[in-house]
Formats: structure tokens, C-alpha cells, sequence
């Protein structure tokens, strides 16, 4: 069973099909990143539809013989066997021998009026994802936490018109402030007040004093946390990432989360992962979840054997 249908779900769901594993993936169907027009950093995909790359992968796991269902998964228990019952909003309940949950995670960002609404266009946070699509352009940095000073350094890469605007990061160091000046980067204290938008696209920011500041594109570092709600009462805990910039679910490298039978992968793993890390981590996880299968069923024959 794996619950959530992204890239990591997806990955997962084609890896262990053609393993002739019987799988059924449960899919809400509100991924991430779908306010985005397109995806990058995808090799042989860059530049697709985040929909689009569903759809595909939907259609290759259904090919193999995956069952993919659109519903909400409500809660995942332990059954008096080990196995594991995973129920729905529309009340189906499936048993599964492993469950893998692949949900993502959720931005927070600063609640600003004129933010919400341009998230994923020109309201946006990694330089890897939107850099060479907002290059050149004007941009404003939101001070948002303790990274501000290094994400302003890293989207110069793209433009050498960058603004970092204070707002609710903590005061900066005077080696930020050098390094800052050094490549050009202006710096505005106070708090922003509203992002301007006109025509459909991002002309300023206006700050609480009433200063406007002439920008088209917002870059912002969300706090991002992990949809883990469903593992807590698996007694499944969550960790803070190393940078402090988000909650994600603790759990080895394949995504193991140490309670039998379940796993994680994706952004639940790894708050940072994008589109193709996502879709390989749901591979390694699936990987594993076979070989621990594996050998269940080599010691099931065994004792079969013995009985008979």
C-alpha cells in the first residue's frame, strides 16, 4: 500500500509492480507543486507539467498492473496479525503486508496579502526550480528566518538586481552584511506590508511604511513540514531537518522508519528533495520494502515446509 501519488509514490508504485508485487497506491489528488506551470531539474523532463509527470507515471504503474485509487487516507493500524489496515475518508479499508507513505509536505510561509496567490509563479523558493526562468529580473529576498543572508547570496547567481528585504529574519551579521555589499545585494529593513500586483504579475512591494520597492518576483523560504499526521499514532517520530528549516519524519536512508512494515519517502523523508530526488528516493524505499518481503516469504515457505 502506498499512501500519496507524487513522484515519490509513483516511483515506489513502478518499481514494485514490476516486481510483481500487488500494489494499490490512494491519491488525494492536490500535489504540491501543481500551481506551478512547469518542473525542472527532471533529466529527459525538464520543463513538463508537474500534472503531466503524474499523468504519465499513472498510466506506466497502471500498465504493469498497479491499482491507483483517488480517496483520503484517514488512518493506517496495526492489525492483531502484524499486517497493517490503511482506511479512507469514503470508508474502504485495505490490508497490506507493508505500507509506504509518500504525502509530502506543506510550505508555510509569511502571510503577506498578495503572496498566496502568485505561490508557484512569481512567488517562489528554490533558485534550482524557478532560477533560470525569473534570471535577470528583479528580485526581492523576504526575510523569512535565519537563512535569509545565504539565499539572497545564492539567487545572485541569477540576477544582479537582488533585494533582500529584513522583514522578519533576525538582525544580520556584520560578515553578512560584507559579503552581501561585496556582490551587490542591497538590504531594506522593516516589515513587508503587501506584495503589488498589476495585470496579473508582481510590479512591487510595499512596505509598512508605505515605501514601494519596484520587484517582479518574490523569493521566499517557507518553514516546511512534513504531512506526517498519519504515523504519530505508530508511534513514528519526527525530527527537525539539519538546517532548521523544517520537521520531516525520522527514518534510515531507505526510508525505514524503525516500525515494522513501514515506510517513508519523499519530502515526508527529506523536506528538501525535489522532483527527481523525490522519485528516487520512492525507488530506494521500494527497493527495500521487496528484499524485507523477500525474505518473509523465503521464512513463510520454511515453516510451511516444517509444518508439512
Amino acid at each position: 500500500m502506498i499512501v500519496g501519488g507524487g513522484l515519490a509514490g509513483l516511483g515506489a508504485a513502478l518499481t514494485l509492480v514490476r516486481a510483481r508485487r500487488s500494489v494499490v497506491v490512494i491519491d488525494a489528488g492536490h500535489p504540491r507543486n501543481a500551481p506551478a506551470a512547469h518542473s525542472h531539474g527532471y533529466l529527459t523532463r525538464d520543463g513538463a507539467p508537474p500534472l503531466q509527470l503524474l499523468t504519465w507515471g499513472r498510466a506506466e504503474v497502471r500498465g504493469y498492473g498497479g491499482t491507483i485509487v483517488e480517496d483520503v487516507v484517514e488512518g493506517i493500524e496495526r492489525r492483531g496479525d502484524g499486517g497493517l489496515v490503511v482506511s479512507t475518508r469514503i470508508g474502504a479499508r485495505y490490508t497490506a503486508r507493508r505500507v509506504l507513505v509518500t504525502t509530502g509536505l506543506v510550505d508555510r510561509y509569511p502571510d503577506i496579502p498578495g503572496m498566496r496567490e502568485r505561490w508557484g509563479r512569481d512567488v517562489v523558493h528554490c533558485p534550482f526550480c524557478f532560477g533560470w526562468e525569473h534570471r535577470d529580473q528583479p528580485l526581492a529576498i523576504l526575510g523569512a528566518g535565519p537563512g535569509a543572508a545565504m539565499q539572497a547570496l545564492m539567487w545572485r547567481q541569477w540576477s544582479d538586481d537582488v533585494i533582500l528585504f529584513q522583514h522578519a529574519a533576525p538582525e544580520l551579521s556584520e560578515e553578512e552584511l560584507a559579503r552581501l555589499a561585496a556582490r551587490g545585494i542591497e538590504v531594506v529593513h522593516g516589515e513587508v506590508a503587501a506584495v503589488e500586483i498589476d495585470d496579473d504579475r508582481i510590479v512591487g512591494v510595499r512596505m509598512e511604511s508605505g515605501e514601494t520597492h519596484a520587484r517582479s518576483v518574490v523569493v521566499v523560504g517557507p518553514r516546511f513540514e512534513s504531512r506526517h499526521e498519519l504515523l504519530g499514532p505508530l508511534g513514528i517520530r519526527t525530527v527537525e531537518h539539519p538546517l532548521g528549516i523544517g520537521e520531516q519524519v525520522e527514518a534510515d536512508p531507505t526510508g525505514f522508519t524503525g516500525v515494522e512494515g513501514v515506510w517513508v519517502a519523499g519530502n515526508v523523508l527529506d523536506v528538501t528533495a525535489g522532483v527527481m530526488q523525490s522519485a528516487a528516493s520512492g525507488v530506494t524505499a521500494a527497493a527495500t520494502i521487496n528484499a524485507n518481503l523477500t525474505i518473509e516469504d523465503a521464512e513463510n515457505a520454511v515453516q510451511a515446509a516444517r509444518e508439512d
